[in-house]
């Protein structure tokens, strides 16, 4: 699979306004669900459709609908959840899961401390974090989804490392990632440069 850059200017004109010091928790918080909510529009571009018999005020007629079952959100805790409302406006009829991780810092495995999945197995996964940074929370929670016989999961992130790109196509070929932004590179404490710091803080104001 492959990566891509949602480039259109109203994205990256509110990503550079989350990038900078001075934008308060409101608003920070408010962009990143516009974001997602125009991401969303690309990374659902390819849902199926089929048609079904409706009639307009002037004629009935073959009206083309979203095929099947629709999406499961899934954000990973605690600053995925910043780009859950946006997608929920694009999709009202979506499911939301919930995966919890953090890295042991004697091992640097995987803890979950929690894993909440709705019982649709056949259904998109839209995995969701703001940053993807070393990569290794988003390759451990595909893990996890795919063990949990989730088939079809797409990766959308706000921010990303080269890094963490080549992580999880190395590590989930079959994965697509959906990104704003691809910036330089990782600092010695594995946050993205120029970046736009700690996303979780920024959302929920805990900075």
């Amino acid at each position: 699979m492959a990566h891509y850059i949602i480039d259109h200017p109203l994205v990256q004109h509110k990503l550079s306004i989350m990038r900078n010091k001075d934008t308060s928790t409101i608003k920070f918080r408010e962009l990143l669900q516009e974001i997602s909510m125009l991401m969303g529009y690309e990374i659902t571009r390819d849902l199926p459709l089929t048609y079904e018999d409706i009639t307009t005020p002037l004629m009935p007629m073959r009206a083309p609908m979203i095929a099947g079952k629709k999406v499961v959100v899934v954000p990973i805790l605690r600053a995925g959840m910043g780009m859950v409302d946006g997608l929920t406006k694009l999709i009202p009829s979506a499911r939301i899961g919930h995966i919890g991780l953090y890295r042991d810092e004697e091992t640097c495995k995987p803890v979950f401390y929690y894993y909440k999945m709705p019982a649709c197995r056949e259904r998109l996964v839209i995995l969701t974090d703001p940053m993807l940074a070393t990569g290794g929370s988003a390759c451990d929670a595909i893990d996890r989804l795919k063990k949990d016989g989730f088939k079809h999961i797409k990766l959308m992130c706000l921010v990303a490392s080269p890094q963490g790109v080549e992580a999880v196509q190395q590590q989930h070929p079959d994965v697509d990632i959906y990104l704003a932004s691809i910036d330089d590179g990782l600092n010695d404490k594995n946050y993205i440069l120029p970046g736009l710091g700690d996303a979780g803080d920024r959302i929920f104001g805990t900075k």
